[in-house]
C-alpha cells in the first residue's frame, strides 16, 4: 500500500508560479513510476507530467510543456510540480499517482488532490 498526499495549491494570479508537491509513504517510494493529473469542474482528468522514480526520465504533456516541471526527491520520498506562467485554464484539481508501470496508462495509487485556482 502507498498513502500519496499532494500539498501546496492554492488561489494565484494568471502568469504566477506555484509547486505542488506529493508526500509518498508505505512501499518502497523507488519502486513505483509517479505523476500528476489535473481535473477541471466538468472535465475529465487528464494527465500533465510523469517521472520515472530509477531514471529520472520525465514526459510532460504539450499543454504544460516548458512551463510546469515534475522532479522527484528520493531521500523524502516527494515528488513536485514546479508550475510556472500559469493560466485561468489550469485551474484544476491536481492529484499525485503512482503506479509500478507507466502511470500514463493505469495507476494503482492516488492521493486526494489539491485544488489550484488560477485567476485572470
Amino acid at each position: 500500500q502507498v498513502q500519496l498526499v499532494e500539498s501546496g495549491g492554492g488561489l494565484v494570479q494568471a502568469g504566477d508560479s506555484l509547486t505542488l508537491s506529493c508526500a509518498a509513504s508505505g512501499r518502497t517510494f523507488s519502486h513505483y513510476n509517479m505523476g500528476w493529473f489535473r481535473q477541471a469542474r466538468g472535465k475529465e482528468r487528464e494527465f500533465v507530467a510523469a517521472i520515472n522514480l530509477n531514471s529520472g526520465i520525465t514526459s510532460h504533456s504539450d499543454s504544460v510543456k516548458g512551463r510546469f516541471t515534475i522532479s522527484k526527491d528520493n531521500a523524502k520520498n516527494t515528488v513536485y510540480l514546479q508550475m510556472s506562467s500559469l493560466e485561468p485554464e489550469g485551474t484544476a484539481v491536481y492529484f499525485c499517482a503512482a503506479a509500478i508501470e507507466d502511470v500514463r496508462v493505469g495507476a494503482e495509487y492516488w492521493g486526494q488532490g489539491t485544488q489550484v485556482t488560477v485567476s485572470s
